[in-house]
């Protein structure tokens, strides 16, 4: 008998007895989070990410405080806030998307226990690219949109839109486990944190 074998045997074992379409329980989840909102602020520090809690008033001005003076900036069209000088991506090629500097975007949701900023690249997110091409990437995520875990999660995303996951900036490592940022994406990550 196979490995392959083996293992579907015991499967089928466990499932001797199960009825096609009977509910099987779920497994049982963690205790309710306090905060799910200081948890997602948590989480994403501890990726290195610099988190900043604001008011919806305060927005705009710690936007323009996350950018760096002077800085090339490409936003997606229907950002919620307005960024002095930047460009609106209009389909921005490649080759020019690598002379900003920062892009800045909102989230569709936040997820607390892992500390994760999902995109689904619809208003105000902007497509793929423009999250992954610029050095510095300034995220909004408002506190309403903070869920607890993955499974809170998948419900609200359209698994038909292109879904980029983020926890913390694009970090890999060599052999000798030497960490490097902003190989593969933003070396920076800013999340601002409204409410």
């Amino acid at each position: 008998m196979s490995a392959r074998d083996a293992i579907l045997s015991r499967v089928r074992a466990a499932l001797a007895g199960v009825a096609a379409g009977d509910d099987v329980p779920a497994a049982p989840r963690s205790g309710p989070v306090a905060d799910v909102v200081a948890l997602f602020a948590e989480r994403v520090a501890d990726y290195r990410a610099v988190v900043e809690r604001c008011s919806g008033p305060d927005l705009s001005s710690r936007v323009v405080a996350a950018l760096p003076d002077g800085a090339r900036v490409v936003v997606p069209p229907g950002l919620g806030v307005k960024v002095p000088g930047a460009t609106v991506d209009d389909g921005v090629s490649a080759a020019e998307l690598d002379g900003f500097d920062a892009v800045v975007t909102e989230a569709r949701l936040g997820i607390a226990e892992t500390g994760t900023i999902v995109l689904d690249h619809g208003p105000g997110q902007g497509r793929r690219a423009i999250s992954l091409v610029p050095d510095r990437h300034v995220c909004i995520v408002r506190a309403e949109q903070v869920v607890r875990d993955v499974p809170d999660a998948l419900p609200l995303l359209d698994p038909g839109r292109p879904l980029t996951w983020i926890s913390g900036p694009s970090a890999t490592s060599d052999i000798e486990l030497d960490r490097v940022e902003g190989v593969h994406g933003p070396r920076t990550l800013v999340v601002l944190l409204v409410g």
